[in-house]
C-alpha cells in the first residue's frame, strides 16, 4: 500500500434521528454516500472528470452492517479502503466510527461499483492514471468484508 484516502468527517444531524431515538437507517447510506463521493474526488473520478468524459461510478451492489446506535451531534469519522480493482470495477469499504476510527465502528459497508460511460449506458474501462491511482490505494480487505446475510429458516405454517 503506496497510500490511503482522507477520512471523511460529519455530524449527526436533528432530522437524522428517527423514532427510536438514534440515526435512521437512510442516514446512514446518505454518509456513507458521501464517503464514496469524496473517493471518487480523492481519486480523480470528480465532477470535472464526469463533465468531459461523461463517465462515472454506478454502484451496483453493497452490504451494510449496524453494529451500534449513533445519536444526535455524534462526530462521526468514514474510513474508506479500496480492497479491489480490475479494468472496469472497484472494490471499497466504508467503515463508521463515532469520534477517531481507533475502535469498533457503529457501522460497515462494502459496496461494489462500475466505472460506467453515461452516454452509452454500459461499464467502460477506466483511464489508466485513474486505475493507477486506485490501485496504488488497495489495502488489505477487513476481515468482516465479504459476508452475506446468512440465510433464516422458515417456520413451517
Amino acid at each position: 500500500m503506496s497510500s490511503t484516502l482522507p477520512d471523511y468527517r460529519q455530524t449527526v444531524r436533528p432530522e437524522w434521528i428517527d423514532y427510536n431515538g438514534h440515526m435512521s437507517e437512510a442516514f446512514y447510506v446518505l454518509v456513507f454516500g458521501h464517503s464514496t463521493d469524496e473517493m471518487m474526488v480523492e481519486t480523480g473520478l470528480d465532477s470535472a472528470y464526469r463533465a468531459k468524459t461523461g463517465c462515472s461510478l454506478y454502484t451496483v451492489e453493497s452490504h451494510i452492517r449496524y453494529l451500534n446506535e449513533v445519536e444526535e451531534g455524534a462526530e462521526l469519522t468514514i474510513r474508506t479502503r479500496v480492497i479491489g480493482v480490475d479494468e472496469k470495477k472497484v472494490r471499497f469499504t466504508h467503515e463508521m466510527h463515532v469520534g477517531e476510527p481507533d475502535g469498533a465502528p457503529v457501522a460497515t459497508t462494502e459496496l461494489l461499483a462500475l466505472h460506467i460511460d453515461q452516454k452509452e449506458s454500459r461499464s467502460a474501462p477506466f483511464p489508466d492514471e485513474v486505475k493507477e491511482r486506485l490501485t496504488d490505494l488497495l489495502e488489505k480487505a477487513p476481515e468482516w468484508a465479504g459476508r452475506s446475510i446468512g440465510p433464516v429458516p422458515a417456520e413451517a405454517g
